[in-house]
């Protein structure tokens, strides 16, 4: 109270201080009771897992399952990213891709083989013999019934075995993997197809019935002569049913399954006899049959139809059952008959020209595959080669493998300057470039200083065409120069481009280096002539459907880049492809870093050839460049296609044509004595270029001839049957 009796104010600060203390003191004491409890909780937690723990070798064990159990959740993370583009390939309508039923014929009209499938071939699984099923599952897959797709016990026991033989003797694959490669992939030997193999397989197992499985498998796996399919072989070796194939029959099919061409009975039959031995020994070992039971298919072997046929062009036919269902995706008949535009007297010829290279110098050079296209003037292809081998590998290296093609990529940079005002006589500087961090050099680490672009060329300097497309050209220009060529694969835009860097194909660069000796128009590369139905009706005419050629270069670039490209057979890099006879021959060599590719692309007025030398594993090969073995195939080939027929020129230089004095400035261009030059090939011939000519012409007439109207039929009608008969006498 104050001393007029009046009541003292009230002090609010004071009471809001005593209320933040509570809170504070309340705050104070919930999180440290909140702790206490936490710490009661983990120390009983601790005493509780106290009573599990371990010493001594089991603590040692417990560790080891932990990491594992670590490393295992993190691989199992690996392993899911890398399904990914394993699962990517299922999301296709896989069990439809082969719905087409095609017969192929060669550019003559004879039959050449088949693919798809052949829908009256197909037998149920439980209608196919018992033994046969155990013949199959004896030699791939014992444990086919019991694994989920991978068999691990399977695989330890092959690693075993070629650990102790020293070589490959087993293989781990399960028949589920197997058929993985055969529905999705390639034959390519990778950790990368290997792994989507595996992830495939699993997927297999988890999406179809293992009945159905062995089905597919019986039904699309290779079987050697072009055959795909048990049933496609059965019919092909034996003429008969697959239903009704004996004992000593089926083991001998099983025997296929490994290694078709080796084993294929229509080429070797005693190799295919002591496989299909092999096969029983299998079933008896495997408790499948007793020793009893397969003794009489031991001591009767299989026979097999008498073929005499030339070996079907399988790569060219794997390759061209992809254009017909790409062209006639639309047409409503699947069941078709296919002219494609193969010459197999071409085919051939290029098939042993590459297999007599790498047969006398692969050896020597370090190098197991090659592959080869060869387009006719016009574009059709009338020869490829895919491998040298096509039961062992399938996988087509003309048209699939991405290789880099080194100083053969070097023609779209200097195409591009010659669009751009450049001669082959324009003078240009070889010396020290850098671009950013790189920093080309040439072969030897010389440099010639002042030079003209077309000995640039002729002699493969790398620092030219660096230089044009850093200071003039760029390389996008340079991206799409080669794209409008002809080359379809993806290119990796880097600044070492010029120099060959970037992936490509086989096909690709026959594809473009066509676009020169057509005077710098597209080449319009096919395969396909024409599809028809079973009824002749034509459903599809190259000629007649497709647009006419755009003009991809100046006839000026045009002829510019083939005065220079004819010189380098002769003064450059390609000795060894210069055609015998003086037939003027053009084309670049490229070797890619560590010899790991070799190739020559050439061509003439006639054909465009593409030549690709390496290791599928990408394994160096023994200094091989372009201008060995490469050049050589080329010319082994392109001698043998230019006997007997019309030459045609090259645009744009002079004396396209040989001379009389042209075969000897061939023979002073090399050495006569060359040790390495292939012994030529001789080409058959039924008719003189005179006759073939002339036929051609007659040909050309007919088709364009006006059909005969019903007035000339009527007028025909007319005639005096003495007259005719007096005509027809005078002229006898």
């Amino acid at each position: 109270m104050t001393e007029d009796n009046t009541p003292a104010p009230e002090k609010k600060p004071r009471l809001k201080r005593h209320f933040f203390l509570r809170i504070d003191s309340w705050l104070d004491s919930t999180l440290w009771n909140a702790g206490y409890d936490l710490v009661e909780i983990w120390e009983e937690i601790t005493i509780f897992f106290r009573r599990f723990r371990v010493r001594g070798l089991k603590k040692l064990g417990f560790e080891i399952a932990g990491e594992a159990m670590t490393l295992g959740t993190a691989g199992m993370v690996v392993l899911l990213t890398l399904a990914q583009p394993a699962l990517e390939e299922t999301k296709k309508d896989w069990r439809n891709h082969d719905n087409f039923a095609v017969t192929f014929l060669d550019r003559y009209g004879n039959t050449i083989g088949h693919r798809g499938i052949i829908h009256e071939n197909l037998v149920p699984i439980d209608d196919l013999p018992d033994h046969l099923i155990k013949a199959v599952l004896a030699t791939e897959d014992r444990r086919f019934f019991e694994h989920f797709g991978i068999d691990f016990l399977g695989l330890a026991r092959a690693m075993t075995e070629n650990a102790k033989a020293g070589t490959v003797v087993q293989g781990g694959s399960t028949l589920t993997q197997q058929l993985a490669k055969n529905l999705f992939l390639t034959n390519e030997r990778s950790i990368e197809r290997k792994i989507k193999e595996a992830f495939l397989a699993v997927w297999l197992e988890a999406n179809l019935s293992k009945k159905e499985i062995l089905s597919l498998y019986l039904d699309r796996a290779y079987m050697g002569g072009g055959t795909f399919g048990a049933a496609a072989a059965s019919q092909f070796y034996f003429g008969k049913s697959i239903t009704e194939v004996t004992l000593a029959e089926a083991a001998m099919l099983a025997g296929l399954f490994k290694a078709p061409a080796k084993y294929a009975p229509h080429v070797n039959l005693p190799a295919a006899r002591a496989r299909a031995n092999d096969v029983l020994t299998n079933m008896v070992q495997g408790g499948l049959m007793s020793e009893g039971q397969v003794v009489s298919a031991r001591r009767n072997p299989a026979t097999v139809v008498d073929r005499n046929e030339a070996e079907a062009p399988d790569y060219f036919l794997d390759w061209a059952f992809d254009e017909v269902q790409r062209i006639a995706a639309r047409f409503k008949d699947h069941t078709l008959v296919v002219r494609t535009t193969i010459d197999t007297g071409l085919q051939q010829a290029a098939d042993e020209a590459v297999a007599s290279s790498l047969r006398e110098y692969g050896e020597s050079y370090n190098v197991r595959q090659g592959a080869l296209v060869m387009l006719e003037s016009g574009g059709a292809v009338r020869a490829m080669v895919g491998g040298r081998d096509y039961g062992e590998s399938q996988f087509n290296r003309a048209t699939r493998a991405l290789r880099q093609p080194g100083s053969s990529f070097k023609i779209y940079t200097y195409a591009l300057a010659m669009e751009n005002g450049y001669t082959p006589s324009t003078m240009v500087t070889d010396g020290p470039i850098s671009w950013g961090n790189w920093s080309p050099h040439n072969y030897g680490n010389s440099y010639a200083g002042r030079i003209t672009i077309e000995t640039a060329l002729a002699k493969s300097i790398n620092t030219i065409p660096v230089r044009l497309a850093k200071e003039k050209l760029g390389i996008d220009a340079i991206m799409q120069t080669a794209k409008a060529m002809g080359v379809e694969t993806p290119l990796r835009k880097d600044v070492t481009i010029p120099l060959g860097t970037t992936e490509v194909t086989v096909m690709d660069q026959a594809t473009a280096y066509a676009v020169l000796p057509a005077g710098g128009y597209q080449s319009r590369r096919h395969g396909i002539a024409q599809i028809m139905n079973y009824q002749g009706d034509v459903l599809y005419d190259f000629d007649r459907d497709e647009k006419p050629a755009d003009r991809i270069l100046t006839a000026q670039a045009a002829a510019y880049m083939n005065q220079m490209m004819t010189k380098i057979p002769y003064i450059g890099t390609a000795r060894r492809a210069a055609l015998d006879h003086g037939i003027v021959t053009a084309g670049k060599t490229g070797t890619t870093q560590a010899y790991r590719d070799a190739w020559f692309v050439g061509y003439t007025g006639n054909y465009t050839g593409a030549v690709w030398f390496g290791n599928d594993d990408y394994t160096s090969t023994n200094n091989m460049t372009g201008g060995s073995l490469p050049a050589m195939t080329f010319k082994k080939l392109m001698d043998y296609a230019h006997q007997g027929i019309d030459l045609k020129p090259i645009p744009g230089i002079e004396n396209p044509l040989p001379g009389p004095d042209a075969a000897k400035a061939v023979a002073d261009a090399k050495p006569a004595d060359d040790p390495a030059a292939l012994p030529p090939m001789v080409r058959p011939r039924s008719l003189s270029s005179q006759s073939t000519r002339l036929i051609r012409d007659i040909a050309a007439k007919l088709r364009l001839a006006a059909p005969l109207g019903p007035s000339a039929n009527a007028l025909r009608g007319s005639v005096d049957p003495q007259q005719t008969a007096t005509a027809g006498a005078t002229t006898n």
